[in-house]
Protein backbone atom coordinates (compact mmCIF):
# COMPACT_ATOMS: atom_id res chain seq x y z
CA UNK A 1 0.00 0.00 0.00
CA UNK A 2 1.33 3.70 -0.90
CA UNK A 3 2.00 5.34 2.10
CA UNK A 4 0.42 8.49 1.15
CA UNK A 5 -2.83 6.61 0.52
CA UNK A 6 -2.42 5.48 4.43
CA UNK A 7 -2.01 8.96 5.17
CA UNK A 8 -5.21 10.20 3.27
CA UNK A 9 -7.37 7.58 5.01
CA UNK A 10 -5.78 8.67 8.13
CA UNK A 11 -7.04 12.36 7.56
CA UNK A 12 -10.50 10.61 6.67
CA UNK A 13 -10.25 8.97 10.15
CA UNK A 14 -9.54 12.24 12.02
CA UNK A 15 -12.05 14.25 9.92
CA UNK A 16 -15.04 11.77 11.09
CA UNK A 17 -13.51 11.41 14.76
CA UNK A 18 -13.27 15.26 15.35
CA UNK A 19 -17.04 14.93 13.91
CA UNK A 20 -18.20 12.72 16.11
CA UNK A 21 -16.53 14.10 18.98
CA UNK A 22 -17.99 17.71 18.26
CA UNK A 23 -21.32 16.11 18.10
CA UNK A 24 -21.15 14.15 21.19
CA UNK A 25 -20.29 17.01 22.92
CA UNK A 26 -22.87 18.97 21.72
CA UNK A 27 -25.38 16.07 22.41
CA UNK A 28 -24.22 15.64 26.31
CA UNK A 29 -24.77 19.58 26.43
CA UNK A 30 -27.92 20.27 24.51
CA UNK A 31 -30.14 17.19 24.63
CA UNK A 32 -29.07 15.49 27.88
CA UNK A 33 -28.47 19.18 29.77
CA UNK A 34 -25.21 18.82 30.89
CA UNK A 35 -23.76 22.44 31.25
CA UNK A 36 -19.97 22.08 30.52
CA UNK A 37 -17.47 24.07 32.04
CA UNK A 38 -14.72 26.21 30.52
CA UNK A 39 -12.22 23.48 30.20
CA UNK A 40 -14.73 21.36 28.25
CA UNK A 41 -15.47 24.30 25.82
CA UNK A 42 -11.69 24.91 25.08
CA UNK A 43 -11.34 21.11 24.23
CA UNK A 44 -13.64 21.28 21.61
CA UNK A 45 -11.20 24.15 20.29
CA UNK A 46 -9.11 21.21 18.64
CA UNK A 47 -11.43 19.25 17.54
CA UNK A 48 -12.68 22.02 15.41
CA UNK A 49 -9.42 23.27 14.10
CA UNK A 50 -8.83 19.01 13.45
CA UNK A 51 -11.95 19.25 11.62
CA UNK A 52 -10.75 21.42 8.74
CA UNK A 53 -7.14 20.40 8.57
CA UNK A 54 -7.76 16.98 8.35
CA UNK A 55 -9.82 18.39 5.29
CA UNK A 56 -7.40 19.83 3.67
CA UNK A 57 -4.96 17.09 4.26
CA UNK A 58 -7.39 14.68 2.44
CA UNK A 59 -6.82 16.75 -0.28
CA UNK A 60 -3.48 17.68 -0.08
CA UNK A 61 -2.28 14.33 1.96
CA UNK A 62 1.65 14.64 0.29
CA UNK A 63 2.41 18.04 2.13
CA UNK A 64 4.14 16.99 5.32
CA UNK A 65 3.10 20.56 7.15
CA UNK A 66 -0.37 19.20 7.52
CA UNK A 67 0.30 16.39 9.70
CA UNK A 68 2.77 18.17 11.49
CA UNK A 69 -0.69 20.64 12.27
CA UNK A 70 -2.69 17.62 13.45
CA UNK A 71 0.34 16.39 15.52
CA UNK A 72 0.67 19.88 17.34
CA UNK A 73 -3.40 20.34 16.98
CA UNK A 74 -3.81 16.89 18.99
CA UNK A 75 -0.69 17.59 20.92
CA UNK A 76 -2.54 20.68 22.09
CA UNK A 77 -6.06 19.00 23.11
CA UNK A 78 -3.82 16.13 24.89
CA UNK A 79 -2.63 19.24 27.35
CA UNK A 80 -6.06 20.71 27.91
CA UNK A 81 -7.85 17.73 28.79
CA UNK A 82 -5.08 15.97 30.53
CA UNK A 83 -4.82 19.26 32.61
CA UNK A 84 -8.74 19.47 32.92
CA UNK A 85 -8.40 15.40 34.26
CA UNK A 86 -5.81 16.49 36.40
CA UNK A 87 -8.12 19.27 38.00
CA UNK A 88 -10.98 16.39 38.44
CA UNK A 89 -8.84 14.20 39.99
CA UNK A 90 -7.02 16.91 42.70
CA UNK A 91 -3.98 16.65 41.00
CA UNK A 92 -3.62 20.35 40.08
CA UNK A 93 -5.34 23.63 41.43
CA UNK A 94 -8.56 24.62 39.46
CA UNK A 95 -7.82 27.89 37.74
CA UNK A 96 -10.00 31.20 38.45
CA UNK A 97 -12.40 31.08 35.39
CA UNK A 98 -13.19 27.53 36.56
CA UNK A 99 -14.89 28.77 39.69
CA UNK A 100 -18.18 30.99 40.46
CA UNK A 101 -17.22 34.48 40.76
CA UNK A 102 -16.88 36.61 43.63
CA UNK A 103 -19.99 38.77 43.53
CA UNK A 104 -19.56 42.49 44.22
CA UNK A 105 -22.90 43.62 43.21
CA UNK A 106 -25.28 46.29 44.91
CA UNK A 107 -28.24 46.56 42.45
CA UNK A 108 -30.24 43.84 42.96
CA UNK A 109 -30.82 43.33 39.10
CA UNK A 110 -27.66 42.91 38.24
CA UNK A 111 -27.20 40.10 41.60
CA UNK A 112 -30.22 38.16 39.76
CA UNK A 113 -28.66 38.78 36.23
CA UNK A 114 -25.26 37.27 37.90
CA UNK A 115 -27.16 33.84 39.53
CA UNK A 116 -27.93 32.84 36.49
CA UNK A 117 -24.86 32.57 34.72
CA UNK A 118 -23.70 30.04 37.27
CA UNK A 119 -20.01 28.86 36.36
CA UNK A 120 -20.00 24.83 36.20
CA UNK A 121 -16.32 24.26 38.31
CA UNK A 122 -13.90 22.71 36.25
CA UNK A 123 -13.55 19.81 38.93
CA UNK A 124 -17.12 18.53 38.84
CA UNK A 125 -17.73 15.89 37.14
CA UNK A 126 -21.04 15.57 36.03
CA UNK A 127 -21.28 12.98 32.86
CA UNK A 128 -19.01 9.73 33.00
CA UNK A 129 -18.73 6.49 30.11
CA UNK A 130 -18.13 3.49 31.85
CA UNK A 131 -16.70 5.21 35.31
CA UNK A 132 -15.02 7.85 33.72
CA UNK A 133 -14.93 11.62 32.89
CA UNK A 134 -15.20 12.96 29.04
CA UNK A 135 -11.98 14.72 29.81
CA UNK A 136 -10.72 11.41 30.79
CA UNK A 137 -11.48 10.24 27.68
CA UNK A 138 -10.50 12.55 25.66
CA UNK A 139 -6.82 12.83 27.20
CA UNK A 140 -6.38 9.50 26.50
CA UNK A 141 -8.06 9.92 22.87
CA UNK A 142 -5.75 12.34 22.60
CA UNK A 143 -2.82 10.96 23.11
CA UNK A 144 -3.55 7.50 20.74
CA UNK A 145 -4.23 9.81 17.95
CA UNK A 146 -0.76 11.99 18.73
CA UNK A 147 1.16 8.99 18.72
CA UNK A 148 -0.33 7.43 16.02
CA UNK A 149 0.29 10.77 13.60
CA UNK A 150 3.62 10.86 14.91
CA UNK A 151 4.17 7.11 13.81
CA UNK A 152 2.94 7.80 10.19
CA UNK A 153 5.06 11.20 10.20
CA UNK A 154 8.73 9.05 11.44
CA UNK A 155 7.31 6.03 9.23
CA UNK A 156 7.08 7.87 6.46
CA UNK A 157 10.51 9.86 6.89
CA UNK A 158 12.28 6.86 7.47
CA UNK A 159 10.47 5.32 3.97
Amino acid sequence: MNIFVKRKNFYLLIFIFSMLAIFFALYVEYYLQYKPCKLCLYQRIPYIIAIFISFVGYNYYKNDKIIILIIVVFTISFLISGYHYGIENNFFEEFSGCSTQTLDITDKSELLKSLSNTITSCKDVNFKIMGQSLAGINSLLSLLILIYSLKIFIYEKNK
